[in-house]
């Protein structure tokens, strides 16, 4: 059987490229071979990071990522639309690895169009995470929001609030990342520890408030709550409302009563109905499309059309490229320097 390069971390928070054998196909599989593959700078490196912090010697050496695209080399059952040759983006923790042969379920797998590289596709698994997020926000046209951190999800979720007609202010601290926003047309920033960002997020939204917020960030988030607070709209009664959704791996402590107004507090969990679901994965079942119009697959999909139609930026994200074999060299970036480090494409051989 052949063989494949694959990054691994283990549970010192190493994180190395190795060669193993290309697992068979199961049925409701698809092998990929892969062109590139993203690193998600926020839940990937988090992990690695906890892990060199407090080594766990119980953890196996697992294969990691969860973002890939290349071209469809086989096929094992029905697979609707794909096709052997055809190029597509990958996404999900049950095979999108980063490595150079992925064996991933049929509905994580979607067609790309010839205008749309690898390396763009490979931020479709992140892009949907952020139109989760924004499904869930429920923006409306002409409505004022407030995007907290500027990593690649929460740039692109801005990108999204201003193509569902939202006026968008961000909060962000790392330069490099307020300067890769800018080129994604995403216009209007208050930089954290140089701006009063509260004073300029209000000015910004005068006289209405904010409708809204989202937290793209980890770590620890209660005092950006109190300050987000601060910038909600306010209704008569002197009650704070909106709604706040949280899609980083941040955590809040939430007062009850008066101490939050009428605030609606929602999380965003990863890519939409069906990621984590094996029967829909490997497509032994679908949901009603009439019940549940948005699924993972759908807003992959909606990520690589506005990709292609160029209404969704990229581009500028991507800092760095290296080999899948210098994986080591490339979390060690993205965690020792966040500032210069931020979507960090690997790409591989053949």
């Amino acid at each position: 059987m052949a063989e494949r390069t694959v990054a691994v971390i283990t549970g010192k928070g190493e994180v190395v490229a190795v060669r193993e054998k290309i697992p068979a196909l199961k049925e409701g599989e698809v092998l990929i071979r892969v062109h590139a593959s993203l690193i998600s700078p926020g839940t990937e490196m988090s992990s690695v990071a906890k892990l060199r912090q407090e080594p766990d010697p119980n953890r196996k050496t697992a294969p990691f990522g969860y973002a890939n695209a290349g071209e469809i080399m086989e096929i094992n059952g029905p697979a609707r639309d794909l096709k052997v040759g055809m190029r597509v983006a990958a996404m999900g923790t049950n095979g999108a690895f980063h490595t150079n042969y992925a064996c991933v379920p049929v509905n994580m797998i979607v067609p790309i169009p010839d205008n749309v590289s690898y390396e763009q596709a490979a931020y479709a698994c992140l892009g949907a995470t952020a139109l989760q997020a924004v499904r869930r926000t429920e923006p409306q046209l002409g409505e004022y929001g407030l995007v907290l951190g500027l990593g690649i999800v929460g740039n692109l979720a801005a990108q999204l609030y201003q193509l569902s007609g939202s006026r968008v202010f961000a909060w962000e601290g790392l330069s490099n990342r307020v300067r890769i926003a800018r080129r994604c047309r995403i216009g209007n920033i208050a930089v954290l520890k140089k701006d009063d960002v509260v004073e300029k997020a209000r000015e910004f939204a005068a006289p209405y408030g904010m409708d809204f917020a989202l937290f793209a960030f980890g770590g620890e988030a209660t005092p950006a709550w109190e300050q987000v607070k601060r910038c909600m709209k306010v209704s008569a009664d002197t009650h704070a409302m909106g709604r706040v959704v949280l899609v980083g791996g941040c955590k809040v402590t939430v007062g009850g009563g008066a101490a939050s107004g009428n605030l609606d507090v929602r999380a965003a969990s990863r890519t939409g109905a069906g990621y984590k679901d094996l029967d829909y994965e490997y497509g032994r079942t679908e949901y009603p499309a009439a019940l549940v119009p948005f699924t993972t697959q759908r807003n992959l999909r909606e990520i690589i059309q506005l990709i292609a139609e160029k209404r969704l930026i990229v581009d500028p994200m991507t800092t760095h490229r290296l080999p899948l074999e210098e994986i080591g060299s490339a979390a060690d970036l993205l965690i020792n320097t966040p500032n210069k480090a931020m979507g960090m494409i690997m790409e591989m051989k053949h």
